[in-house]
């Protein structure tokens, strides 16, 4: 059965397991977007550090990590990063779970949206985000490009 548990930077200890799972999940994206994902810039401590900051959640089966997604309160809604499922469990429902844990993080704190941003190369994850309800509301460029780089896209919530 897949738990989805907070993670409490205090008591989690497998950083290095999660990093893991980001990256295998992220790895696809090597040779595919540009520029290179900020998967590669996390390291264990910056993972507890982000942690601490945002709002995290696991998903785990036997004590096993298979997904994870960090959430960050904004003005307007509720900032979805770093959803990220291991290769291996993917199409089991996982990432919909734990978007569906942002959700109730968005409705406790009243927060009418979720957002996110995905790169404008992974047009599966397009489709995978808007079949969960996500609409396109923006693109965008990272600084240095002159070309779009990633698009915005939102859930809203309260309707």
């Amino acid at each position: 059965m897949i738990e989805i548990s907070r993670i409490d930077e205090t008591r989690f200890d497998d950083w290095d397991g999660l990093l893991g799972l980001i990256m295998s999940a992220f790895a696809y994206m090597d040779g595919v977007i540009d520029p290179p994902s900020s998967a590669h810039r996390l390291t264990p401590a910056s993972l507890k550090e982000k942690a601490a900051a945002e709002i995290g959640y696991v998903a785990t089966e036997g004590g096993r990590l298979l997904g994870c997604i960090f959430c960050r309160p904004e003005p307007n809604g509720l900032y979805i990063g770093k959803l990220a499922v291991s290769p291996d469990a993917q199409g089991k429902g996982i990432g919909l779970l734990l978007l569906q844990t942002a959700e109730r993080e968005a409705h406790a704190r009243t927060l009418p949206l979720l957002r996110l941003e995905t790169r404008i190369e992974l047009t599966g994850n397009h489709q995978r985000f808007a079949a969960w309800g996500f609409v396109r509301t923006a693109e965008r460029s990272h600084p240095g490009y002159d070309r779009v780089t990633f698009i915005e896209m939102q859930k809203p919530l309260f309707r």
